[in-house]
């Protein structure tokens, strides 16, 4: 019985013998001399007898096979002879591992595939080794030069042929560095490996009955077909060798299914080559190659035709065994149904009612009889299952009582072999250290030379068993870096084909909203037929969820740090924008996936220690990959607070703050809930964020008392958590940013230095985006009302996840002067749209929500590190100090007027108290 690998080739269009060229010495070129000839065909043909392991359960035993190569499909097929017109099953090569192994038995090696293992054996180590070279390099080729196409392979071939010959040519010459290149072992492979004897008849396979059967069947048409004709074998160039096959070969099936071939047996081509056999194929080319000629005899023997004829013998036995077999269940059934039918005729037949009745009662009478003896037999079986567990119980102390016996006697071998080398010993050398006897030593020397021989040859059978896997890990990493280039090129494409769908549907879904906003509230068809159109829009994402559709790099409902992708807007006209902009992120994500993002990450990579410079500067402002940014951000915070920072002062911190309670930690807890509602992290019950983020902020409350806590500290260390992860990290990052990056006063209760930067930028726009700032002036549109939050907590309310942590890269090491970059380029950015509105509160309305609009992070850096230029910290230090003399001054003024007012509202209180007092008084003498 065959093993359970050995699967039914697909289909009958993959099998090799569909093709001529693939078993047929005919179908190669004609060289001009015999010798060339010869060594063409041993190139082009792989096939042989090998032995492999296969059957289930105790029966696995070695068969042999008749193996050949298709060149076309990079399969290895196998018949049990070969002169069988369908081969049994196949191997893969295309995806296939050879592997040999030292200590195995010679010539076993082994063909791994994904689904199953194939072990195979040759007749000697030679022929083994020329299998696996020849197995190598056939897959090599394969990988190399795609297999052409059926109608012309010639022309494929010849297409191909100077690169493929010197592909072939380097991969024979690197193979030959690993290990030499095996000679072809004359008759054991290739054509004249076909002349062997036949297997013997037990290595038929019983799991592919009907492929045997179909073999037989033909053989024994093409003897008769040579019967008939005087000497020629089955498949002589002749008109009458091709067609008669090709009309008789449907009609051989498997006996079990009539009029029906098996499932697992492959069914034959639409040509006839299989029929030919490779001896046959050969002896018609005795004019072409004379090299077949000689020593090949092709009139079968008197013990093959005997074989022959006893394996049709036997086959037709088990067919009448199972024929009988048939006919003795039909007899019983016929016998069935015949006492059904007395029955019935007496039933129908009797005259009264009461003659009727006893027939049925009769019928009750034998269900009941036969329902007892059922219970009965029920019983018996139930008392025997009873009986057999005690027995396997039995069965079971016994096997664990034969194990100790077996233990106990290994102790006592053990005991007994250390006591006999003692014994040894002490004959062989005894006390007075007397020579050994001269027979003693020469059986002694001739078993250390017995040892050394063997180690010999275990070392070269290590040595031949590494140089082959050296080779095959060398072939299977170059096969796996062409895939892998392969697959990357497909990636590439597959992302670049997606993102233009995302920007076809965009532009698709923002031409529907500025229609919609067009019309407006009308009631026409039109804007009828448009409201459809949107809610089919906004229904798409739902339909492509539960569609089996597979997407590359799909963006997911939250990204890598918890944040929502795209904005979740409440008011319903608003949700098509968001659609608009999950489509316009996905698009950006594809297209910079290969182009900007990978070799970003390589850069980042090849890095290596940080070290304040300008190649540091330009990488960190276009973004920190996610692998790296962690420990780059602890650098950062670390030189800008390196002198601030004392071992164990964040968990001093914390223990004062359980020691009493902070006057800020009502606030702190009021502004937990409010952190990042569109944040998993801080909205999830079961998150540690919020409890981490408080230690965080009543820390620093402790840390730093002048400020205590400011509305804004709480989401500047919700990044810091987010990104370090760790509660200290985030402590001194969000240290570093109050205390070293900003300008002082910028938390404090006046928010002074923050109010100045708001008028630092108003000058700064009206210099970079005059044309915006004037359309804002005659709007009547105060900025600093949308700006202001900006700077207090850098952009950690306005921008998108995936632009926000590219500004902090930026801005944890140039400071605040990336903040104007970014608040210049995101006006830029959108000033169209916002010249494109004429009335105030539209404008309001869209500062409000506009910077989540932003999704090309690269033409928003680009916008801010390039056109905004020339930025200089000097020009920003002088504007911030004239806003702070002015801010000042007015602050001093109003100070005046405040104290002003006070005084004359003392000074009236006081006068209209002296008035009542006399007033008192007058009534008083009254």
């Amino acid at each position: 019985m065959e093993g359970a690998g050995e699967n039914a080739p697909e289909s009958s269009s993959s099998v090799p013998g569909s093709d001529e060229s693939a078993r047929d010495p005919q179908a190669l070129p004609v060289e001009e001399e015999s010798g060339d000839c010869a060594r063409s065909l041993e190139a082009k043909k792989l096939c042989g007898y090998l032995s492999k392991f296969g059957g289930k359960g105790p029966i696995r035993s070695w068969k042999s096979r008749w193996f050949f190569y298709d060149e076309r499909k990079c399969q290895l097929y196998y018949s049990r002879t070969a002169q069988d017109a369908n081969p049994l099953d196949s191997i893969d090569l295309s995806s296939a591992v050879f592997d040999c192994k030292a200590d195995a038995e010679e010539g076993i090696f082994e063909i791994k595939t994904p689904s199953r293992v194939m072990t195979l054996k040759a007749a000697t180590k030679q022929v083994m080794l020329y299998w696996l070279q020849q197995l190598q390099m056939k897959r090599w080729e394969f990988h190399n030069s795609p297999p052409a196409p059926p109608a012309a392979p010639d022309a494929a071939l010849a297409g191909n042929g100077p690169a493929l010959h010197l592909e072939l040519g380097q991969e024979e010459a690197e193979l030959e560095e690993f290990l030499c290149p095996v000679k072809t072992p004359p008759g054991l492979v290739g054509v004249a490996a076909a002349l062997q004897p036949f297997p013997a008849l037990q290595n038929i396979s019983l799991k592919h009955l009907g492929t045997e059967i179909q073999n037989t069947m033909h053989n024994i048409r093409g003897n008769k077909q040579a019967q008939a004709t005087g000497h020629e074998p089955p498949g002589e160039d002749s008109p009458q060798s091709g067609e008669p096959q090709r009309e008789e070969q449907p009609l051989a099936s498997d006996p079990t299914t009539p009029g029906r071939e098996p499932e697992d047996s492959p069914k034959p081509g639409p040509k006839s080559s299989l029929t030919i056999s490779f001896v046959q194929k050969a002896k018609r080319q005795n004019n072409t190659f004379p090299f077949f000629s000689e020593g090949i005899t092709w009139n079968r023997t008197a013990q093959e035709k005997v074989a022959a004829l006893e394996q049709q013998v036997l086959m037709l036995t088990k067919e009448l065994k199972s024929q009988k077999e048939l006919v003795k269940i039909l007899h019983k059934a016929l016998e069935a149904a015949q006492q059904e039918k007395r029955a019935s005729f007496a039933y129908l037949a009797a005259a009264e009612d009461k003659d009727r009745l006893e027939l049925v009662r009769h019928k009750v009478r034998q269900i009941a009889e036969l329902g007892r003896r059922v219970e009965a037999l029920e019983q018996e079986r139930e008392s025997l299952a009873h009986t057999a567990s005690l027995r396997e119980q039995e069965v079971q102390e016994l096997q664990q009582h034969v194990q100790l016996l077996m233990d106990k006697n290994q102790a006592k071998q053990q005991v007994i072999c250390k006591l006999s080398e003692k014994v040894t010993q002490d004959f062989t050398h005894p006390p007075d250290q007397s020579p050994l006897p001269p027979d003693a030593a020469d059986r002694d020397f001739l078993s250390q030379q017995e040892k050394i021989e063997h180690l010999k040859d275990d070392m070269e059978a290590y040595r031949t068993q590494n140089r082959f896997l050296n080779s095959e890990i060398h072939q299977v990493t170059k096969i796996w870096r062409k895939v892998a280039e392969k697959e990357k090129a497909l990636l590439t494409k597959c992302a670049y084909l997606q993102a233009r769908n995302c920007q076809v549907e965009s532009k698709y879904l923002a031409g529907l909203r500025r229609l919609q906003e067009a019309l407006g509230d009308e009631t026409s068809e039109c804007s009828e037929l448009l409201r459809q159109l949107v809610q089919e829009a906004l229904q798409w994402e739902a339909g492509e969820a539960s569609s089996d559709s597979i997407e590359l790099n799909p963006i997911s409902k939250y990204d890598e740090y918890g944040f929502l992708t795209v904005p979740d807007y409440e008011v319903e006209d608003l949700k098509l924008l968001a659609k608009i902009q999950a489509l316009e992120v996905r698009s950006h994500h594809l297209l910079g996936l290969e182009a900007v993002d990978r070799p970003l990450r390589e850069r980042w990579a090849a890095l290596g220690e940080l070290v304040p410079s300008a190649e540091l500067k330009q990488l960190l402002r276009a973004g920190v990959p996610r692998e790296h940014r962690p420990r780059v951000w602890r650098w950062l915070v670390h030189l800008r607070v390196q002198h601030l920072h004392t071992p164990g002062c964040y968990q001093e911190l914390l223990s004062r703050g359980r020691a009493r309670e902070h006057p800020a930690a009502r606030q702190i807890e009021l502004d937990l809930n409010r952190t990042f509602p569109n944040n998993k992290h801080f909205t999830c019950p079961t998150s540690s964020f919020p409890d981490k983020l408080r230690r965080v902020l009543l820390a620093f409350s402790w840390q730093n008392p002048t400020i205590g806590y400011c509305q804004g500290l709480n989401r500047l260390a919700a990044i810091a958590l987010l990104v370090l992860e760790e509660e200290e990290s985030a402590f001194w990052c969000l240290v570093a940013i109050v205390e070293t990056i900003m300008p002082t006063d910028y938390y404090s209760n006046t928010l002074t230095a923050s109010q100045v930067d708001q008028r630092v930028l108003q000058d700064l726009l009206s210099e970079k985006l005059p044309r915006l700032m004037a359309h804002l002036g005659q709007h009547h549109v105060d900025l600093s009302l949308i700006t202001f939050n900006w700077f207090l907590v850098v952009f950690a309310d306005s921008l998108i996840s995936n632009i926000l942590l590219r500004v902090w890269d930026a801005f944890l090491y140039e400071g605040t002067k990336v903040v104007f970059r970014y608040a210049l380029a995101v006006f830029k950015y959108n000033e169209k749209e916002i010249l494109r509105l004429h009335n105030g509160l539209e404008i309001y309305q869209y500062l409000r929500f506009f910077t989540k609009t932003i999704s090309n992070s690269r033409k928003l850096m680009n916008i801010a590190f390039n056109d905004m230029n020339p930025f200089r910290m000097k020009q920003l230090q002088q504007l911030r100090m004239v806003h702070r003399e002015r801010l000042e001054a007015e602050l001093r003024e109003l100070e005046q007027l405040k104290a002003e007012y006070m005084e004359r509202r003392t000074s009236q209180r006081r006068a209209m108290s002296e008035g009542c007092a006399s007033e008192d008084e007058v009534e008083g003498e009254a």
